[in-house]
């Protein structure tokens, strides 16, 4: 923490330590999670979370504006995402009956075996690069620094798994 009456004008000593850790991890994690995904499954990390909300969800099915917030994304990049994934019969988009301004995107059949393919993988290399590293404690300290950055960024967070009633 900083006094914000007068921040620091560089990082440095523990602060700059603790960041560049961090800012390598932000930078490495995602190619090497993609690199896994597409040698195994042929699909991006970013269309990974996509196909895995939606599996997760009620009906297999959210709103394109809500799985966009989900994914931090743009609805013109998730459109981009669902029409490769709709290519590959794995996604379905439709009018959301009860309200046509909001489009439905839907995990198909086809979709969930994917996304149940490529989860053994992803799984592993997540434990192998992440999990396995850390002892419970670590983790759990990881998940709680984790959501309080998330929470500096964007109030809301980020998405959850459902604890009951999944958001349409």
């Amino acid at each position: 923490m900083t006094d914000d009456a007068h921040p620091p004008v560089e990082l440095e000593g523990d602060d700059l330590a603790t960041w560049s850790a961090l800012a390598t991890v932000l930078e490495w994690l995602p190619p090497a999670l993609d690199a896994q995904l597409q040698r195994d499954a042929g699909i991006t990390h970013f269309e990974y979370g996509v196909l895995y909300a939606l599996s997760r969800a009620e009906d297999r099915t959210l709103r394109m504006s809500v799985l966009a917030d989900y994914a931090n994304s743009t609805l013109s990049r998730l459109s981009r995402a669902a029409a490769r994934l709709e290519g590959r019969g794995w996604l379905r988009r439709e009018p959301d009956p009860a309200d046509g301004r909001y489009t439905l995107a839907v995990l198909t059949d086809a979709g969930r075996a994917a996304v149940a393919g490529a989860t053994p993988g992803h799984v592993a290399t997540v434990h192998r690069l992440v999990l396995d590293r850390l002892t419970p404690a670590q983790a759990r300290q990881l998940r709680e620094i984790s959501l309080r950055v998330a929470r500096a960024v964007r109030e809301e967070g980020g998405w959850r798994p459902p604890s009951g009633g999944a958001e349409r």
